[in-house]
Parts: structure tokens; C-alpha cells; sequence
């Protein structure tokens, strides 16, 4: 049996008993303990198959396998869903990029497209990379011979031969025994759902570990233009110089509502400042979220031989950066008045740290793409995205939002206490010790709400475990008396 036949084997086999264990684990949800354990598997997978290919973690391209092994293990740390999805985020980002350096990317100086084209080769191997590698790459068939190969027809054969005789005998054991018929319900209702899981699970795996073990399907150096179009300096000096004057004439009128202060503002709009706040932050949050690929398209579509254009886009596009900020900065201190008159959310926290790592990229773009180093842009703009899930996790988004709306309703502000009963596990220890600051009736809606949600299982599944869902449990059983007097003290 030659090396790539055991290869072959090693992967169906890793693909098999990732499937398995996925099924026992990621059945139950929540996940937490279960999916740390599977995305660790799945890296000690790919670490140790990765070693037979060289190229997939040539030039330290092992750092790769932290997002992998860190994400999931996050799932133990935090119960915010925006979190666990930010975490899902980077593990599928970290699978696509070992796939663009398996195919011969570079990944700090790989462009936007490249990433991209890592990403749709990833996803590709994973949906249906597993036919090659069963139909027709089979050196490991030949590994085994035609005795095997012949032996395994015959057992499928006597499978389906012995079908017909196993329906009509067990339908009259059906008939016949109603604990049998039970047995066999609940295997007909259990078995194919485990089935059908293992199955797919495998199927996934299997593709992708394919795709990065002999994926050959293209080489990812792109040095052509995809589309055969160009700009040249006049037609980008006047497109970017109508934009900068656009964000000219708003950042001239932000100034001057800003610092003109609301008396201004509402002789002006009719709005009080905290509705005038309210009202742009959304629209200003998109319109720096488009003008980094609108800048970068541009600057792609700009010829690289074309002197005095680029040096005219690096003044343009540095005026609009310098403007944006501004722009920015309105934006910031717009959700900051918003924040201070109606509190802290999920919905206004995580768009302003997005506007964070935005802030980072657009330095970034200014010391790379602005410079002449366009190739470098991509690979710190996912380093920046990858710290700014890590500084997200240490900060503990929901937990920050049940403090500081406890703090707000403390010093006399209104406190939205439905909305704070929602939050994950992460803010339960902090919304039970700040149960005295609140009101009656707000106090009697939290109390309700983590008996309800929070009261520790009988039975819990190991597999669902979490740091923070244990913390919670502990904290609403350490206070349970608390809480329900809480509860009956609102009825008096």
C-alpha cells in the first residue's frame, strides 16, 4: 500500500470519527464543553494529516490551528450568541485560509480575492470534495486489492438481499409483540436522525480534508485582471473628488451641530439632541463600511503603471480617510448621547466596536495601500478582526451591558428590565447583585425571568456545559430565596 493510499485512508478514517463523535456531541444544545471537544479534534485532525502535505503550514502557517482550537473553546468561556457567532466566524475563516496555503497562497501578502478564493475552495471541497475522493482519486481501493473489493459487494449485496424477508418477519414480530414494536419505533426514530448526522458531519470533513490534502483545482497567484477595465488619473481624480467634496460639506455640518450644542439642533431640526443623535448613527456606521471596498475597488481598477493617478488617488483617498474620521467621530459621539439617554445594548455596542476595528483598518489601509504595499492590506485587516473578537471576549459584551444599565437605573435613569432579562448567562451574577438598585416592579420582572431561565437543571448535559451557565445556576440558587421574595414583595 503506498503512502497515498494510506492518506486517503487516514482521511475517510478522521472524517468517519469526526462524524461519530460529532453526533454524540453537537446533538445537545447549547453548545459549549461539546463543541470545544469537537473543534479541538478537528485540529488535532487537520495538524496531524496536515503534516503530509507541507505546504498548507509552510512558512508558520501553524498559527492557523489556534483560531481553531480557541474558538471553540470559547464556547466554554461565554454564553453571548453575537460572541459565539464572532467565534463560529473565525474558525470558518482560519479553515478557508489553511485551504489557500495548501493551494499555494501566501497569506500575508495574499489580496482580497485570493482570501476570497480561499473562502469559495474551502466551501467547495466541503459540499462536494468527498466524490473525488471516493469515486475517483481511489488509490486506497487499490490499497486494499480485489479480494476486499469483492468481498465488500458481497456483503452490500446480502444486505439488500436480506431486506425484503427482514420487513416481512418484522412487521409480524410487530404485530405480534407490542414491546417489540416499541423497540422498533424507537429505533426507526432515533437511528436515521444519528445516521443522518454522522453522515453529514463526515461528508464535510471528508471533502475539506480532501481539498487541503490533494486539492490541485487552481493556483491561487492571481496576477490578471478578472474584468479588462481600467481608470485612469482624470476619471478617478474627478470621481474622488466630487466625494471628497460630499463628505466635505457633511463633516462642515456636523461640526457646526456638534459643537453648536442642542439648543441649536433643536431650533434647527425640531429634535431634541438625543433624538438627533439617535437618528444618523446607522446610516454614518454604513457609509464607513462602504468606503473601504469602494476605495479598494478603486484602487484596483487603477493602472499600476500610471504614475501621476496614483499619486492623485493616495491625496484623494487620503483627504476622504482624514474626512471619514470626522465622520466617524460623529458617529461615535452620536451612539455615546443615545447610550447616556437610553442605555447600553447588544444592538449599540457591537456596531460601535465593528466601527472600532474599522477605525484599525483604515490606519492599516493608509500604511499599506496608500504606500504601495496593496498585497499586505488583507492578511492585518483578519489580524485586526481576530484581536477584535479576543478584546470582545475579555470585555464580556453582556456583562458590560447588565453593569452599566444597573449603574444608570442606580443614579435615577430608566431601566429596561425585560430587555436586560434576556441577556445570556454572562449577565446573570451582575443582574443579581444589583437587584436592590431596581425598582419593585423591575426587580419582581428580573427576579421572575431568572428563576424562570436560571434555576439550576436536575439533570444537566455535561455536554452543554459552560463556564458561564454554570456561574449563572450558581448565582440564582445562592439567591433563590432573594429572588422570589423580590417576586412577592412587588405584590404587596
Amino acid at each position: 500500500m503506498n503512502a497515498t493510499a494510506k492518506l486517503e485512508i487516514s482521511a475517510l478514517a478522521a472524517a468517519l470519527a469526526l462524524g461519530v463523535l460529532g453526533d454524540a456531541l453537537l446533538r445537545c444544545f447549547p453548545w459549549g464543553v461539546n463543541f470545544a471537544l469537537w473543534g479541538g479534534l478537528l485540529a488535532a485532525a487537520i495538524f496531524f494529516l496536515g503534516r503530509e502535505r507541507r505546504q498548507a503550514f509552510a512558512e508558520g502557517g501553524w498559527w492557523l490551528l489556534l483560531p481553531i482550537t480557541l474558538s471553540p473553546l470559547a464556547f466554554v468561556w461565554h454564553e453571548s450568541l453575537a460572541l459565539k457567532a464572532l467565534n463560529l466566524l473565525a474558525v470558518l475563516t482560519a479553515l478557508s485560509l489553511i485551504i489557500l496555503r495548501a493551494c499555494g497562497g501566501r497569506l500575508r501578502v495574499a489580496s482580497l480575492m485570493q482570501y476570497a478564493v480561499g473562502s469559495l475552495l474551502a466551501g467547495l471541497n466541503a459540499a462536494f470534495g468527498m466524490f473525488p475522493l471516493l469515486l475517483r482519486d481511489r488509490e486506497w481501493t487499490n490499497g486494499f486489492g480485489w479480494i476486499w473489493t469483492r468481498k465488500s459487494v458481497a456483503v452490500l449485496l446480502g444486505v439488500a438481499l436480506a431486506l425484503p424477508p427482514l420487513l416481512v418477519f418484522g412487521g409480524l414480530f410487530m404485530g405480534a409483540d407490542a414491546v417489540f414494536r416499541s423497540l422498533v419505533f424507537r429505533f426507526v426514530r432515533d437511528v436515521p436522525s444519528h445516521l443522518v448526522i454522522v453522515v453529514f458531519i463526515a461528508y464535510c470533513v471528508g471533502g475539506y480534508l480532501r481539498g487541503l490534502l490533494f486539492g490541485k483545482e487552481r493556483n491561487l497567484v492571481l496576477e490578471k485582471r478578472l474584468i479588462p477595465i481600467s481608470l485612469g488619473a482624470i476619471e478617478m481624480g474627478v470621481m474622488l473628488g466630487l466625494l471628497d467634496l460630499l463628505f466635505l460639506a457633511f463633516v462642515a455640518v456636523q461640526v457646526r451641530y456638534f459643537f453648536g450644542g442642542s439648543a441649536l439642533v433643536q431650533a434647527t431640526t425640531g429634535l431634541t439632541y438625543s433624538e438627533y443623535a439617535r437618528s444618523g448613527f446607522f446610516e454614518l456606521l454604513a457609509v464607513a463600511a462602504l468606503v473601504l471596498p469602494f476605495l479598494l475597488l478603486v484602487h484596483w481598477l487603477l493602472r499600476s503603471d500610471d504614475a501621476p493617478g496614483q499619486r492623485g488617488f493616495q491625496w484623494l483617498a487620503g483627504a476622504q480617510i482624514v474626512l471619514l474620521f470626522v465622520i466617524m467621530a460623529s458617529a461615535f459621539q452620536r451612539m455615546r448621547l443615545y447610550e447616556a439617554e437610553y442605555g447600553l445594548s447588544e444592538q449599540r455596542l457591537y456596531p460601535t466596536a465593528f466601527m472600532g476595528w474599522l477605525a484599525v483598518v483604515f490606519v492599516w489601509f493608509c500604511l499599506t495601500v496608500l504606500r504601495g504595499h496593496r498585497e499586505r492590506f488583507a492578511f492585518g485587516a483578519m489580524v485586526a478582526g481576530f484581536l477584535l473578537i479576543a478584546a470582545l471576549h475579555a470585555l464580556d459584551p453582556d456583562a458590560l451591558i447588565a453593569r452599566t444599565n444597573l449603574s444608570r437605573a442606580q443614579a435615577g435613569h430608566i431601566f429596561d428590565a425585560r430587555y436586560a432579562s434576556r441577556l445570556s448567562a454572562d449577565a446573570v451574577p451582575d443582574l443579581v447583585a444589583g437587584l436592590q438598585n431596581l425598582n419593585p416592579q423591575d426587580r419582581c420582572t428580573i427576579a421572575v425571568r431568572l428563576l424562570e431561565r436560571w434555576s439550576p437543571p436536575e439533570n444537566p448535559d455535561w455536554r452543554s456545559w459552560t463556564y458561564s451557565r454554570s456561574q449563572a445556576w450558581q448565582a440564582v440558587s445562592a439567591n433563590g430565596p432573594n429572588l422570589r421574595a423580590a417576586c412577592a414583595d412587588s405584590k404587596h
